[in-house]
This record gives C-alpha cells, sequence and structure tokens, in this order.
C-alpha cells in the first residue's frame, strides 16, 4: 500500500486540480442550415461538412419498395 512521506498542503493539492474543470462546449453554425454543430464536425440535422454533403441522410434516400 502507498503511504505519504509529508503532507500534502491543501494549496499544493488544489494547485495540482486547477486544471480539473469541466469547459462549456463551443457550438458553431451550421453554414448551410443554421443549426448549432461541433466544431470540424459533420452537421447532425444537414449531413454537410466543409460546404460540401458528407453523409446521406434517411428521409432523402428513396428505397425500393421491393428491395427490402
Amino acid at each position: 500500500m502507498a503511504v505519504q512521506q509529508n503532507k500534502v498542503s491543501k494549496s499544493r493539492r488544489n494547485n495540482r486540480r486547477a486544471h480539473d474543470a469541466l469547459v462549456a462546449g463551443n457550438p458553431n453554425e451550421c453554414t448551410n442550415c443554421g443549426e448549432l454543430k461541433r466544431p470540424h464536425h459533420v452537421c447532425p440535422s444537414c449531413g454537410h461538412y466543409d460546404d460540401r454533403e458528407v453523409v446521406a441522410l434517411n428521409n432523402e434516400i428513396d428505397l425500393d419498395e421491393d428491395a427490402a
């Protein structure tokens, strides 16, 4: 079992934890639809990234009735 040799003061302990705080997200506006999205990610509402369509959404795909 690990046992400390010297007491760690509250100041030193809290300084070590200074960078552990959570930060809020930084959403950007999608250039295609205007919805908020995460930076450097595909827009979840329209499927565009960097002014081009990367992901086709389900409601845009026409599936053949007989193919299913």
